[in-house]
This record gives structure tokens, C-alpha cells and sequence, in this order.
């Protein structure tokens, strides 16, 4: 089993890939499932239909449009059976403050979700790219209150899948790596509280692209999530364009299997894992 958990298409502000072009990528490359998971980030971005959005970039900063993304992912089931398994989901870029909106949602799209990933992309509605959220803090400072926010959000927040990019600020952070020791027990509590609500994490592949010193979430991180009883494990390579679908994903698997000690990955399906053998 070939899957690709973390795919966008320009149903996202920040892509402007045609889901059927992200598609033929993922048949390409001979993956048996892919996932879309498109971006909501309430808070930040205005709803699909706001008509007067704000811009950035020259594109409208808003989420998702919902109901023409589930329509467009059911055309595509129904033109590419046979070829690739898609499957229907979304990235919660969740915060403290807006869990109940994201509560709302998941109640009414409920039946149209396979998988769902749990982001942290802003800390009171400021963004980590550009980085609003880390001015006038220490790197220990703002470090610590993404992985505070993240803990609370776990805690609180029912309706996700895995964790997405755990250790995400180190994509962004203007000082540099900050120290796993310095964050190690806030990470073991955030993991044990996902084990718990029987919740998984997964490996981002986008650690080659961004050069990350090491792949992401790190491997202390992964070995702390096995030594703590996890076993929910998607791959995804967070691909916004055709050329990284499916990114690294050979090194992915060998690093997972042949370092870490892990055996199994997931698919989802209506909210379910499904295990298969790396």
C-alpha cells in the first residue's frame, strides 16, 4: 500500500495545483490512495463564503469552499475508479478559542469525512509565516507557547485524526533549531493525550523540502510517540504542487520501519484507521 495522508489542490488559499493535476501525480507514481486536506483556519482566514475576503498574496485569504470541494471530490471518485482510492478530508488549523467552530463544522460535514489532521498554524490569531507570532518574544517563549496552545487544542478538541507536522515551528523559526531537551515533556504530554483519545501522528515528508536537519516531527519525537504505546501513523508529503506528491516517501518508509521500529502506517476511512504493513 502506496497513500499519500496530506495533499492540497487549489481548494487551497496557498496552492494553486487542479486537484485532477495532483491526481494523475499520485497514478503516476503508482499510489494506491491519496487524501486531500484542504485548509481551515478560522481565526485567520474568512469562511468560503464571505463575499469580501481578505487578500494575501493576490488571492482571497479564506477556507475551503465545502461545498463544491466534496462535490468536485465525488466527480473525481466516480473518473478515477479503479485507478486510485481518494479519499475526503481536511487540515484544522485550530486554536484554543476557535475549537467551537471547528465543532460546528465537523457536525455538519461529518458524513463526508474520511480524515481530518490537527494543525497549529497561529497562537491568538497570529501567523507563524510571516512571523507575527514570534516578534517580541524569546525563541524559548514563543516555542513553548506553540506547543502549549497545541496541548490545550489536543486536550479539548475531539474531531481530528493525527497530529500534522508536530514540531512545525521549526519550519519557521528566525533563530534557528531550538533544543528537543527544552520541550521533550510538553511533547510526551501532547502525545500521551493523543494516545489516549486513540488519536496517531504523522510523518511529514516536507522536512526534505524545507532542509530541516532532521525529518519531521523529529526522530526523538517519533521514538517517544512508539515508547509511549502510539500506533496511529499516516505519511504525507503536505504537497501543494504535482512535483511533491508523494515526496521522499521511499526514505520516509525505511527511516519509519528500519530506525524507529515501526511496522504499520494507516489509512483512514469515515474516520477510522486502517493498518497496513510499511
Amino acid at each position: 500500500m502506496k497513500a499519500d495522508y496530506h495533499v492540497h489542490s487549489d481548494f487551497s488559499f496557498d496552492s494553486k495545483a487542479p486537484m485532477e493535476a495532483q491526481i494523475e501525480r499520485g497514478i503516476e507514481l503508482g499510489l494506491d490512495e491519496m487524501c486531500f486536506t484542504e485548509h481551515v483556519d478560522y481565526g485567520v482566514m474568512a469562511d468560503w463564503d464571505d463575499p469580501n475576503p481578505p487578500m494575501r498574496k493576490g488571492r482571497p485569504y479564506r477556507n475551503v469552499d465545502y461545498p463544491r470541494y466534496f462535490e468536485t471530490l465525488h466527480e473525481m471518485k466516480r473518473r478515477y475508479a479503479g485507478r486510485i482510492s481518494l479519499r475526503q478530508g481536511l487540515e484544522l488549523g485550530v486554536q484554543r478559542h476557535t475549537i467551537g467552530q471547528y465543532d460546528a463544522l465537523y457536525e455538519k460535514y461529518r458524513d463526508e469525512l474520511d480524515f481530518a489532521l490537527l494543525s497549529v498554524h497561529q497562537v491568538n490569531d497570529l501567523e507563524f509565516y510571516p512571523p507575527e507570532y514570534m516578534e517580541g518574544k524569546t525563541q524559548a517563549e514563543y516555542n513553548l507557547g506553540y506547543y502549549e496552545e497545541l496541548l490545550a487544542v489536543a486536550r479539548d478538541f475531539e474531531h481530528y485524526s493525527v497530529l500534522a507536522h508536530l514540531d512545525v515551528m521549526r519550519r519557521y523559526d528566525p533563530a534557528g533549531e531550538f533544543p528537543f531537551a527544552a520541550t521533550r515533556d510538553i511533547v510526551a504530554e501532547i502525545l500521551r493525550t493523543a494516545i489516549q483519545k486513540g488519536k496517531g501522528i504523522e510523518l511529514n515528508t516536507a522536512s526534505w523540502r524545507y532542509e530541516l536537519e532532521d525529518i519531521q516531527p523529529r526522530r526523538e519525537i517519533l521514538r517517544l510517540y512508539r515508547d509511549l504505546g502510539g500506533e496511529i501513523l499516516t505519511i504525507g508529503s503536505d504537497g501543494h504542487r504535482p512535483e511533491r506528491v508523494g515526496g521522499n516517501f521511499d526514505e520516509a518508509r525505511a527511516i519509519l520501519r528500519d530506525e524507529l521500529g515501526f511496522r504499520r502506517f494507516c489509512t483512514f476511512e469515515h474516520m477510522e484507521p486502517r493498518f497496513h504493513e510499511l
